[in-house]
Parts: C-alpha cells; sequence; structure tokens
C-alpha cells in the first residue's frame, strides 16, 4: 500500500498510480478500469454462454433461445456482405418518396413506428405529478454535435467533429443509388438542419435539472404550436387513446417547433431523415458499412477500431433482450448469499441515512420526519427482477430475415408496447436496469433503487472484502443512490414518486444554498483540457458526499473498522484510464464528475478523512474546515 504521505496528497493517485501506470486501453474501448472491467468479465462469461447455445447447446430458456437467434443473424456477417446496403435502400427510397409535408404527415406515424427519424421525439412514461398513471412527453430530436454548447463558435473540437462527420456520411452515401452531387446535397441539408436543430433544443446542462422537464399543456395547445405538423393524426395512429394533455419536456423547442419543420425547411428535414436513418442502420449492413458508418462515434470516444464482429453480434442481442439476460445472468452467477447480505447493508445504509437526517443541523422536524417517511417507502430492488416483462414474449426473430428487418421489428413491438402503457397503470415492480449490466440507480417517479446483480463484484463487493472495504465500495453506492432521493432533482419528489413539495421554505432555502456550495466546490475545476461544468454535476456530486458520509458513519458503527481500508476501496472503485477524446466528451455531457475528481473531492469535506490520514493544510487532500460542504 501506498505510504500515509501519498494519501494525503492523493488519494486516487496513492491507490491507483501504479495501476495507472501499466493499465492498457484496448483498441475498440475508450476506456478502462473500474466499471468497464467487470462489464467485461460480465460480457465475456455471457458471450461464452451464447457461443455455447449457438453451437447446438440448449437455450436456458425461450427468451435467451430468441436472443442467440438475433446473435446468430448478427454474426452472419456473409450473407451480411451479400445484402449490402439493400436492406435499407427500401427505407431511404421511402424518405425520398416524401413529397411534403401533407404527405409526411399521412405517413408520420408509421414511420415512427418503423424508427424512421423524425423532427420531435415521443414517449409514454409516468406523469410526474401523479404517478399512479403514464402520460405522453415529447422533445425536440438529438443534435449532431455531443451538446448545444459547441455550436457556440469557440468550441475547438467542433469543426474538427463536424468535418469527421461529413466524411463518415460521405462514405456510406457512397453506397447509395445517389449521384455524387446529391449525395453532398444530402449532407450539406443535414447538417443544415442540425445547426437549426441545435439553436432551439435543451443543453445537457439544462437537461440535467430533471423537473423542468415537466410542462403539461393541452393536447390542443401542443398541437397548434406544432402545426403545420398534425400531431392529432400522428397520436391516433400510434397511441391506444388520445390523451387529452402532453408533457412538454422542452417548451423552447416546442415554441420553435413550427419554425424548424415546415415546407420551406422540408427538405432539408428529409436530408437529415435519409443521412440519419442510413448511419443508424449501417451497424445492420455489411461489415463495410458497419465499420465506416462507426467512424464518426469512434472518433468522439477516441476508440481507433470498430468492435469485433462477435462483440457486435452479442452487444446487439443482447441491447434487445436485456432483461431477460439479465435475469439468466442473475440466476447463474449471482449468489443468493450475497443478496441477502447486500440487502442487509441497503438496510443498515437506509437506518443511518435516517439518524442521520434526523440528527441533521439545518432541518427542521416537520421536514425530517417527511424526509424519513420517503426513506420508509423507498423500495429496494436487488440482483434481478422476479419475472420477465410480458412483452418479450412476442419478441420472435425470424431466423430466415435480414438483420435490419428483424431489428425494425422488433423494435416496433418494443415502441408500440411502451405506447400501450398510456392506457394502463404504472407498473411500479418494473426494473429500471437489466441484471447484468455493471450499474446502479434511483428512480424519482417511483421512489425506488435499483443494484444489478452485475456491480455486486470486487472491488464494489466481496464476501472475501472486510466490511469497511465493502461500505467504502458497495456501501457509498448504496448510499449514493439513497441520496438521489435528496438531490436537487429527487427532492422535488415525494415518498410515492410525485413532484410535490414537501418541504417547509426556511429548509429548502437552506438546501439550495448547500446545493449551491457543492455547484462551486467543483465549477471551473481544470480538467481534460477543459472545465468542470459544476451546475451539470451537481445531482451526482450531491449523491457522492450523502453517499460517502452515510456509508463512513455506517461504518464506523462497527468494532472492526477500519477506515484506511474504507477510503482505500473509496479511491479504487473510482479506477479509471480514458482516452482524451472521451475525457473531453465526459466532460461535456456526463451529469457525473471525473473519476479522478469524485474519488478526490469528496473525501476532503469529512472530518474523519484529516484524523485518519493526518492530513495538514498545506497537503494536496486538505480543504479548510469552513469550506468542507456537508448536506446529507
Amino acid at each position: 500500500m501506498a505510504d500515509k504521505a501519498d494519501f494525503r496528497n492523493d488519494l486516487y493517485t496513492a491507490v491507483n498510480g501504479e495501476w495507472q501506470k501499466q493499465a492498457v486501453i484496448p483498441d475498440d474501448k475508450p476506456t478502462t478500469g473500474g466499471f468497464t472491467d467487470l462489464g467485461d468479465g460480465v460480457e465475456k462469461n455471457l458471450m461464452a454462454d451464447f457461443a455455447e447455445v449457438a453451437d447446438g447447446g440448449k437455450a436456458p430458456d425461450k427468451y435467451f433461445a430468441q436472443a442467440v437467434e438475433l446473435y446468430k443473424i448478427a454474426k452472419d456477417f456473409k450473407h451480411r456482405d451479400e445484402y449490402g446496403v439493400a436492406p435499407e435502400l427500401k427505407r431511404l427510397h421511402q424518405i425520398n418518396e416524401l413529397t411534403d409535408v401533407d404527405e409526411f404527415n399521412h405517413q408520420a406515424g408509421e414511420l415512427n413506428l418503423d424508427s424512421f427519424p423524425l423532427p420531435f421525439r415521443t414517449s409514454v412514461e409516468p406523469d410526474m405529478a401523479d404517478t399512479r398513471k403514464n402520460a405522453v412527453y415529447i422533445q425536440g430530436p438529438s443534435t449532431i454535435l455531443p451538446d448545444t454548447t459547441y455550436y457556440n463558435g469557440d468550441n475547438p473540437s467542433a469543426h474538427k467533429l463536424l468535418t469527421i462527420y461529413r466524411q463518415t456520411a460521405a462514405s456510406v452515401l457512397a453506397a447509395t443509388d445517389l449521384d455524387e452531387a446529391t449525395q453532398k446535397d444530402m449532407i450539406d441539408r443535414t447538417l443544415k438542419f442540425d445547426a437549426a436543430i441545435a439553436k432551439i433544443v435543451k443543453s445537457n446542462e439544462e437537461w440535467a435539472d430533471y423537473p423542468a422537464s415537466y410542462n403539461p399543456m393541452p393536447l390542443t395547445d401542443v398541437a397548434a404550436k406544432m402545426d403545420p405538423f398534425d400531431l392529432i393524426t400522428f397520436l391516433n395512429d400510434t397511441m391506444p387513446a388520445l390523451p387529452e394533455q402532453i408533457v412538454v419536456s422542452d417548451p423552447r423547442f416546442l415554441d420553435e417547433m413550427s419554425k424548424l419543420f415546415n415546407a420551406d425547411t422540408f427538405a432539408d428535414y428529409r436530408a437529415w431523415a435519409y443521412v440519419n436513418d442510413l448511419l443508424r442502420n449501417s451497424g445492420y449492413l455489411s461489415e463495410e458499412l458497419r465499420v465506416n458508418g462507426g467512424a464518426y462515434n469512434r472518433a468522439l470516444s477516441g476508440a481507433p477500431t470498430a468492435i469485433s464482429q462477435v462483440k457486435h453480434a452479442y452487444r446487439l442481442a443482447n441491447s434487445f433482450f436485456s432483461e431477460p439476460i439479465g435475469v439468466y445472468y442473475g440466476v447463474t452467477y449471482f449468489g443468493e448469499d450475497a443478496k441477502a447480505d447486500v440487502i442487509k447493508m441497503v438496510k443498515r445504509m437506509i437506518t443511518t441515512y435516517k439518524e442521520r437526517i434526523q440528527k441533521s443541523s439545518w432541518l427542521s422536524p416537520e421536514t425530517s420526519a417527511k424526509a424519513v417517511v420517503k426513506l420508509d417507502k423507498m423500495v429496494i430492488k436487488m440482483g434481478y427482477p422476479d419475472k420477465v416483462e410480458a412483452v418479450y414474449d412476442e419478441m420472435n426473430v425470424d431466423p430466415h430475415g435480414n438483420l435490419l428487418n428483424n431489428v425494425i421489428r422488433l423494435n416496433r413491438i418494443a415502441r408500440q408496447d411502451q405506447y400501450g402503457k398510456l392506457i394502463k397503470p404504472v407498473d411500479r415492480t418494473e426494473w429500471a436496469m437489466p441484471g447484468n449490466l455493471v450499474n446502479a440507480c434511483y428512480d424519482p417517479s417511483h421512489n425506488d433503487i435499483t443494484f444489478p446483480a452485475a456491480i455486486l463484484q470486487a472491488p464494489f463487493y466481496s464476501l472475501e472484502q472486510s466490511d469497511s472495504e465493502n461500505l467504502g465500495g458497495i456501501g457509498a453506492v448504496i448510499a449514493h443512490e439513497i441520496s438521489h432521493g435528496f438531490d436537487n432533482n429527487g427532492a422535488k419528489f415525494d415518498e410515492l414518486g410525485n413532484l410535490k413539495n414537501w418541504w417547509q421554505d426556511s429548509d429548502y432555502a437552506t438546501f439550495n444554498k448547500l446545493t449551491q456550495d457543492m455547484i462551486d466546490e467543483f465549477n471551473g475545476i481544470d480538467y481534460a483540457g477543459g472545465k468542470v461544468n459544476g451546475k451539470l454535476i451537481v445531482s451526482e456530486n450531491i449523491a457522492d458526499a450523502g453517499g460517502l458520509a452515510a456509508a463512513l458513519a455506517t461504518a464506523k458503527k462497527e468494532p472492526d473498522c477500519n477506515l484506511v481500508e474504507f477510503f482505500t476501496n473509496w479511491g479504487r472503485i473510482w479506477r479509471q484510464k480514458a482516452r482524451p477524446e472521451y475525457s473531453q466528451l465526459l466532460l461535456a455531457v456526463d451529469v457525473h464528475a471525473p473519476n479522478y475528481l469524485r474519488a478526490n473531492i469528496q473525501p476532503r469535506n469529512l472530518d474523519d478523512w484529516y484524523t485518519t490520514f493526518n492530513v495538514q493544510p498545506g497537503d494536496g487532500m486538505y480543504l479548510a474546515p469552513e469550506k468542507r460542504i456537508t448536506i446529507w
């Protein structure tokens, strides 16, 4: 282990420095370490299981069998190369045959169900104000560049990335039946339409304010703002019933929609849809198109090569059958002893959280009592779900069909299932993540915390690790997710997941001040050639701070507590080596702080950090007492 003096100056490097020097990022990846390495291990096991079934072994269930059928079609590059671009040409011709807005309105519902790019996006999700029912949400399309801030004119990466995008688009358009002049015009119009989108949709920083995306409006008002697009006909063609209201996630986009999409801009939209559809589907065509069509995304991440054909096939199958594959993974690789042990840890953490909230120096008894109610109602989802959602019974793969047609049909089934939920009550037993994903989450609309089986591995968790190590790993992650119920977004939802104010005014004013302090603690830090945006990452930083503090308090209750082990494992779980391009991308779009900063900044807010390692003024990991932030 590194000397304590090293910890006093840089926790992350003291724990991970030697690893960082030796770690090699695979050519098909933007990063290695931590979450990535665990995900690789999960993927390796499941790919071996897929290969065994594909070679004639018995599938564990009907869902796994269908996933392997899709995997086999995706892996059959002999036929994919023979098909070439042909499966996509029919779709491209369909786009080009759209003559005007009226013709588009007539077909928009079917186009949407068949995954064609539209000038807006719709979804059906729980109504934030009443999470017993579902609602229709609407928002604008995505931009080509990672964030709207890239379009401001002073971003040095923007021109380079758009040049690579243009080259990527040209390489796949060359396979179509368009002449060279038309191909160039298509790309020019696509970039023109994209620039118009970027002016009116939210930035990632704006999206980070999750409750601000709840703007319910009468259907007739939304339809009027979207004219000349015919929203009523579209909804009648796609939804099981016509909603009385629409939740507008991005009001600015709605106000500008009619300027973005109209008779004068229709040719630009059509070109944008054509190029986007081809690029989106290039990964389902020949090997040459798969590799060429992925060049722009590889430029974003910095990965020099495309993933292997077999890995591509597995990931595609997993993307469509993630829940049943996650259940299989949990049953096969996740022990019941570990599951029971981690559930106990979650309950320990919730108990600690209650104690800390009840002893809070700034919360009134009224707000504190409401917070405890929210903790009491918080639902724990551990490992993997008890059942697979019914939609998977409909997702049958055609073994004789080409890959693209199978993908479009499976997407259509999934989309119709989601839209069908509009007339059904919200199912709170649904899982937000599959069991084979190395991650965890909190859902404010359900007030539940989900811990997939795949994350319950060392260094996050192991029955072989000490309790202090586990608490510095999975314990802090568990408490992090609990903390999301009380971050700047989650704090606006009650114990049933409804968007509702349960705070005393003075308490909420104090909370907002502490939130600003957390923004200021990170804002403007130099990292990866840019500066950290404290507002973009504040919700995750509040959760990190609360999670680490609660896990620490839980560890200190135990007679064998070892805070050196606790903090060391906290530093270890954030181990990551990333390509510069990927680090810059995350700085612009990720709501989490860079891993290095997650490891190093949060411990400075805790008094026990200083006593454990004798951290003194002048040390790199020292923060003056008056600057230390405690929220939860």
